[in-house]
């Protein structure tokens, strides 16, 4: 993928070489110059700020997905540790049976 900032440069530099090449006179030139100028800091100022905007969209994107993932993850975490306490309670009843057991023979 061809990065925007190499593009831009690109078309500097050979806007510059055509207009500095091209037997015009000294004040066609210069407003040669002055207009591309102003075409190509148009164009820096549109790339910086979709390049901004797609940042800002992906880091949106991103904690969008991290609070899915940390809700999603929560909710199984929920789950096993209703399953352990279950798990804990059966035991707890098992051995509450036995001690029972024990002190009806004591």
């Amino acid at each position: 993928m061809i990065h925007k900032g190499a593009i831009v440069l690109g078309v500097l530099i050979g806007a510059g070489v055509g207009v500095l090449l091209a037997p015009e006179k000294g004040k066609v030139t210069r407003d040669k110059l002055k207009k591309e100028g102003k075409d190509i800091k148009d164009q820096i100022v549109s790339d910086f700020t979709e390049v901004k905007d797609d940042v800002s969209k992906a880091a949106q994107s991103g904690k969008e997905k991290f609070k899915a993932e940390a809700k999603d993850f929560a909710s199984k975490a929920s789950y096993k540790t209703e399953k352990a306490i279950t798990f804990l309670e059966k035991q707890l009843a098992v051995l509450k049976e036995k001690n029972k057991t024990l002190q009806q023979t004591s």
